[in-house]
């Protein structure tokens, strides 16, 4: 991934996840009147795509709002608040990640300009995660540190909610040039470990069901591998028949991961869990999902690389070179 140096203008190498700086046209700063016009891009134009991430952030918050009735009646209303907002801001957060591999695999370069929308935008949510846990000890800040320093779930979900803070709070363009542009990669670059972090959170306090822990750790890793890989092959593009290997791969250690971990809960050999992979009647396992969704991955790369070999101004180029 590369980003604009904010002190020279030039392209550097580098990839922080929560921000990327906005430039207009002709290399200047966003004015202030357009900073919260969060549906213009970076050259004041109204733009679909921002529109879109900016649905896709609030879609929650509109389901919650449609779904007000049933919360308010339920057992423990701010309980399930707290849980869909902390797992939105997990969700967001890998959306987040997602747009370094994607804007390589679509061939779409624009992908960059939301992520900076996307990442504080999951911020959003955890910070509204924590306000809703303060709601439910009552506002008894001496009851919620209290509850946060005596459960490691909680610390480990502080340490994230802290980090990921951080990020957002250093995301603007006025801090990447007060940093400065190594500095600055090098902060955001803790996105990975604050993913890893709110990951085992959500682990931790899942009590029952894991599986939908395990699907999101399996496309966590697929998103970190593609990165050690892409590192690697000194490549930010991977090749479809890559992808298709890294699908394979990354699902054989959800398949594995989820038999270890299982077997070490209820004392029962990893060999017994993975005997029901391929049981239908017990469900699809996390596994096939992540199989399916690399897979996704790599026919949608195929398909972009075949529509761009077709597109007349890339056939010029070519040609031209």
């Amino acid at each position: 991934m590369q980003n604009e140096d904010p002190r020279a203008g030039t392209r550097v190498g580098g990839p922080p996840e929560m921000a990327v700086a906005r430039r207009g046209a002709g290399g200047q700063g966003v004015s202030p009147s357009r900073a919260w016009q969060l549906w213009r891009d970076k050259r004041g134009r109204v733009s679909a795509l921002r529109i879109a991430a900016l649905a896709l952030l609030l879609g929650p918050l509109a389901k919650a709002l449609a779904e007000t009735d049933a919360i308010a009646h339920g057992a423990r209303p701010i309980n399930e608040l707290i849980h869909r907002s902390g797992f939105w801001a997990l969700v967001f957060l890998g959306i987040t990640l997602a747009v370094t591999p994607f804007r390589h695999i679509a061939r779409y370069g624009n992908l960059v300009d939301v992520r900076r929308m996307l990442g504080v935008g999951a911020f959003c949510y955890i910070a509204a995660h924590l306000g809703l846990f303060i709601a439910d000890q009552s506002y008894d800040l001496g009851k919620v540190v209290h509850e946060i320093t005596h459960r490691v779930y909680l610390v480990i979900g502080a340490t994230a909610w802290i980090g990921l803070a951080v990020l957002a709070a250093t995301s603007t363009d006025g801090m990447m040039r007060r940093l400065g542009g190594l500095r600055w990669r090098r902060l955001h670059q803790l996105v990975y470990a604050i993913a890893l972090l709110a990951l085992v959170h959500y682990f931790q306090q899942t009590k029952a069901d894991v599986t939908v822990p395990v699907f999101v750790s399996g496309l966590f890793l697929w998103l970190m591998a593609y990165r050690v890989l892409a590192w690697w092959r000194d490549s930010h593009a991977l090749s479809t028949s890559s992808l298709v290997a890294l699908a394979m791969v990354v699902a054989a250690l959800t398949f594995a991961g989820e038999a270890i971990g299982i077997g070490i809960a209820f004392h029962v050999s990893p060999l017994t869990v993975l005997s029901v992979a391929f049981d239908v009647d017990a469900g699809v396992r996390p596994g096939w999902q992540v199989l399916a969704a690399g897979l996704a991955v790599a026919v949608l790369d195929a398909a972009c690389a075949r529509w761009r070999s077709r597109d007349p101004r890339r056939l010029k180029a070519v040609a031209a070179e």
